[in-house]
């Protein structure tokens, strides 16, 4: 009888190990989840969905190469949980597996894009660069603008990231401005490829 309580005891004890689980999801390392991604690549609203409970996916998807602005996805992914995380890093993601569906977004709904950004070493940046006479939020997203004051707004934060990344000082230079936030929708000329512009509003 003492052979099998103890028999008992030590299964009990390795089946709570190989239950571990971590975050606030309470995921298993290694589980697959489906997640929903969402058409708005980049904006404040681009936020990681749990495809069963449509809540938060609290930690970001890695891996995710082909994802397309103005596609909304849902995606087989698999969470992984480090034990030595890098100092300045997360110990939980989720690593993309394949894509379980894609639809394109239909409508023409406005987001909001923050244009200054604040990592947690080497200070804030701005997510703008300009390729010969077109302004891109990425490599992949180009900014479309269709009246000159929009135009010239962002030929005056590019001149601004320019003086930013040739300041060569060992002090971190500031943007001119605490915030910067465009409203865009998607291009229906480029669908795509780039967000047309609407509107950009400083905080100083």
């Amino acid at each position: 009888m003492k052979k099998l309580i103890l028999l008992f005891i030590a299964v009990s004890l390795f089946s709570c190990k190989k239950e571990a689980v971590y975050g606030p999801l309470k995921l298993k390392n290694g589980q697959e989840v489906e997640l929903l991604v969402d058409h708005r690549y980049g904006a404040d609203q681009d936020i990681l969905l749990t495809a069963n409970t449509k809540k938060p996916a609290e930690a970001v998807l890695a891996g995710f190469e082909n994802r397309e602005p103005g596609y909304s996805y849902k995606v087989k992914a698999r969470f992984h949980y480090e034990e030595n995380p890098p100092a300045d890093g997360s110990s939980y993601w989720y690593d993309f597996v394949s894509i379980v569906s894609k639809d394109q977004y239909k409508g023409d709904e406005p987001f909001t894009i923050q244009l200054i950004y604040h990592y947690g070493f080497g200070g804030p940046v701005i997510r703008l660069n300009k390729v010969d006479n077109d302004y891109y939020f990425t490599p992949e997203i180009q900014f479309t603008y269709a009246d000159n004051h929009t135009g010239s707004q962002l030929a005056e934060i590019w001149a601004n990231a320019q003086d930013m990344r040739n300041n060569h000082s060992q002090t971190i230079q500031e943007p001119k401005w605490k915030a910067i936030k465009a409203t865009v929708k998607h291009d229906p000329q480029r669908f795509g490829k780039a967000y047309l512009v609407q509107s950009i509003q400083f905080t100083p």
